[in-house]
């Protein structure tokens, strides 16, 4: 079964007033436009398009009223045996005008016990001081829709660290009032670890305003604007990227640690179509551009900066990886010309991407796409228009337009020129 599906952005502060809307074909809202959520998650569950069709307004109803129809009864058994059926996946159009918060996910096994010590504490699912508000994990990918897309995510090579370090030790030669004790203090800290140096970078950066990571902040920040002066001048900068995200985190939060955070990790610019995958305890944070977001279907997420919302210090660090590394990006595997398919080893999802283009000046037609189900799917098109069919239906779906899938109709066949996205369970 084909059902069509819609939704409407989130409107949150660091959301893009155009960029979901022009991707879509959509008239803007006049406000930002964050998140548009294809999923059944409680809190923005997609809306079904003709609800005479299935009996239900939204996804969420529909799957709770007949699970073994929307996901299949493989998974709906699946699903039944963490507490009710569920879709595993939500799949998002994200569009981010302005840096999200850092952040972090817990593994299902920390989830699990976080959501049942919370509960037993008696904190509210909703409290602001809440950190697990579910008991399940949120691994998630984003892929490049914009010509790039900035983040920050994981913990960069100490060495490349280090290198930091000098370039603002060499900057802070060239200023009138040199205070090298302010790099000393962090590179005291990193030599203590990784994890020693976050959490002394929170606990002190939100403490009172005479601490010595106020110093630090302040003076890395003034460092950061020293180098954009020199550049001006025509001066080398080293790292020049990573003093310019400085520079754009303190206009939105001055006095934040996590600007000083954000020179311990990897400072990544993703071209349209590349892939990052952020599996549990990765930290990392969406700076600027679009994107297909995919993830398991959670809110639970521990932050660690960047933000005025709640920040548990002790439970970021118990569920953060502090393993130094590259960046985290997620080959595809390329299942035909125009096909790639991103698995990144979860259960709960995988990304499938279509893009056809249309030959002018040739008279064969664009070749067929086969994916094969295995289980329930959201596909979304993004460009141009595509004939989906399957075992007992088809549908068409052109630009801006989403529909769910059953997984009884096996194989999805897409026929049409453009560009389509189908999230579907993981193998």
């Amino acid at each position: 079964m084909f059902v069509g599906i819609t939704n409407t952005p989130r409107n949150y502060a660091w959301g893009s007033t155009h960029a979901i809307a022009d991707l879509l074909g959509r008239t803007p809202s006049g406000g930002p436009e964050a998140e548009l959520w294809l999923g059944a998650h409680a809190g923005s569950p997609a809306v079904i398009e003709d609800a005479a069709q299935v009996g239900a307004a939204n996804l969420a109803e529909w799957i709770a009223a007949s699970p073994a129809v929307a996901l299949g009864a493989d998974w709906a058994a699946r699903e039944a045996d963490a507490g009710a059926p569920r879709l595993p996946f939500l799949l998002k159009i994200l569009a981010a005008g302005r840096p999200l918060s850092l952040q972090a996910h817990p593994t299902t096994e920390q989830a699990r016990a976080g959501f049942d010590l919370e509960n037993e504490a008696g904190i509210a699912v909703d409290a602001g001081n809440r950190n697990y508000r579910d008991p399940f994990h949120k691994p998630e990918l984003i892929f490049a829709l914009s010509d790039t897309f900035e983040a920050l995510c994981g913990f960069r090579p100490l060495a490349e660290v280090r290198g930091i370090i000098a370039e603002l030790r060499l900057l802070d030669l060239a200023t009138e009032n040199p205070q090298a004790a302010a790099l000393d203090l962090l590179e005291n800290n990193l030599a203590q670890g990784l994890r020693d140096t976050v959490d002394w970078l929170l606990r002190d950066g939100r403490g009172d305003d005479s601490g010595e990571v106020k110093w630090l902040v302040e003076r890395v920040v003034a460092l950061a604007e020293h180098a954009e002066f020199l550049a001006g001048g025509g001066a080398a900068i080293g790292y020049a990227r990573e003093l310019a995200t400085v520079r754009a985190l303190a206009a939105e939060y001055p006095g934040d640690p996590g600007m000083v955070i954000a020179l311990l990790l990897n400072r990544v610019s993703l071209r349209r179509g590349e892939v990052l995958y952020l599996p549990a305890g990765n930290i990392h944070a969406y700076l600027s551009g679009l994107g297909v977001e995919l993830m398991a279907a959670s809110d639970n997420v521990l932050r660690g900066g960047l933000t005025p919302k709640h920040i548990d210090i002790d439970e970021l660090l118990t569920v953060l990886d502090f393993t130094a590394g590259p960046a985290p990006y997620l080959a595809p595997v390329v299942l035909a010309d125009g096909v790639s398919r991103y698995r990144p080893g979860v259960t709960d999802f995988e990304l499938v991407h279509i893009k056809a283009d249309a030959d002018a000046a040739s008279s064969t037609p664009v070749p067929m796409r086969q994916i094969a189900l295995t289980g329930p799917a959201i596909a979304i098109c993004t460009a141009g228009g595509f004939l989906v069919a399957g075992a007992s239906s088809s549908r068409a779906v052109k630009r801006g337009q989403a529909v769910f899938v059953t997984p009884d109709e096996g194989t999805l066949t897409f026929a049409g020129t453009g560009e389509v996205f189908l999230a579907t369970t993981g193998a």
